[in-house]
């Protein structure tokens, strides 16, 4: 069943899959002693430049929360979005593994500013009061919407100047340089980022993330906490190897590109009907929008897609890298007929 509910639903690319199947000949040592995690850690480290040290794990909340503890002790806290894919869509497995308090920040398009983290930054040396160590940032956000380079940097300045970390989930990190027309190096190590949670699942992939230090004092530990996770995979090489083509011929930013443009026709198709708003700007592959109740229920009986706000009828669509021409003309057919029905 063809769906805008999630790019989590989309297939596996061909060539991530043949790379799966190939790494399955003969035997290879387990946990990453292997050529095929070899051959990814040097890819990755010729995306993100030397000082990157990439750690491959199961899947994206095991990467934030390895990646949280490895910049964080228990006493500290973690600042975010209040829509940040930690505090709402990972059932709290953050704060339990690394014992942080999560101070959670409103914002209206879901993206941080140093503005809006300064006011949570006090009470540094105070024993009574956890201590603001790491933010973390969605890059894409929750809402869709894209940081740019400087906005990354002006919030990594802001933390390095208060001794802390800045950690990114880049689970759409190719949506967002597709927008931005930049690489994945420029946006991430390059603006400050101190570690990052490096994601292709959305874009392509099977399963598996991996957790990127850019800082040799996150790297020295970062074993152990993905050890004690249960996010070390004894058959490493079924997630590595993944990495391998994605990475290569900038498979990882077609894919982006394909799911971006695919937004953008549907955004262009909603736009025909004054009765839906669209409440964020379109700017990756996931289009927020408010629509009258019945056309809604309609649509629903046609597609799968997630409601983001029962209250005000706002809806969710998000397009993936195979979402087809096909499949962008024949919502904009069920779309106008649905729309009739008002």
């Amino acid at each position: 069943m063809r769906s805008f509910a999630s790019d989590n639903n989309s297939g596996v690319h061909p060539l991530v899959m043949e790379a799966v199947i190939k790494a399955n000949e003969d035997h290879a040592i387990g946990y990453g002693d292997d050529p095929w995690t070899a051959a990814a850690v040097a890819k990755i480290k010729s995306i993100f430049g030397g000082e990157a040290s990439p750690f491959f794990v199961f899947n994206g909340t095991g990467a934030n929360s390895v990646a949280l503890q490895a910049v964080t002790r228990p006493f500290n806290s973690i600042l975010c979005a209040e829509t940040a894919h930690i505090n709402v869509d990972e059932c709290g497995a953050p704060a339990r593994m690394t014992g942080c308090a999560i101070v959670t920040i409103p914002t209206i398009d879901g993206k941080l500013t140093p503005e809006l983290i300064k006011p949570r930054l006090h009470n540094f040396g105070v024993c009574h009061h956890s201590q603001p160590k790491a933010v973390y940032i969605s890059q894409v956000s929750e809402l869709g919407t894209v940081y740019t380079i400087e906005e990354v940097k002006a919030i990594a300045d802001l933390l390095h100047a208060h001794n802390m970390y800045l950690h990114m989930d880049g689970a759409r990190l190719a949506n967002a340089c597709a927008y931005l027309n930049c690489s994945m190096k420029q946006v991430t190590v390059d603006a400050g980022v101190d570690i990052l949670s490096f994601g292709g699942t959305k874009n392509g992939m099977m399963m598996g993330e991996a957790v990127i230090s850019f800082r040799p004092e996150i790297t020295e530990n970062l074993q152990y906490y993905r050890k004690q996770s249960a996010q070390l995979a004894s058959k490493l090489r079924y997630l590595s190897a993944q990495f391998i083509p994605y990475l290569e011929n900038n498979l990882w930013l077609e894919n982006a590109m394909k799911a971006n443009i695919s937004a953008a026709r549907l955004a262009e198709a909603l736009k025909q009907y004054p009765q839906i708003q669209f409440t964020q700007k379109v700017e990756t592959n996931q289009i927020f929008f408010t629509i009258p109740s019945e056309p809604l229920k309609k649509l629903q009986e046609r597609y799968f897609f997630y409601m983001w706000n029962e209250e005000n009828n706002e809806a969710r669509l998000v397009t993936s890298w195979d979402t087809t021409g096909e499949d962008i003309a024949q919502f904009e057919q069920d779309l106008k007929d649905v729309m009739s029905i008002d």
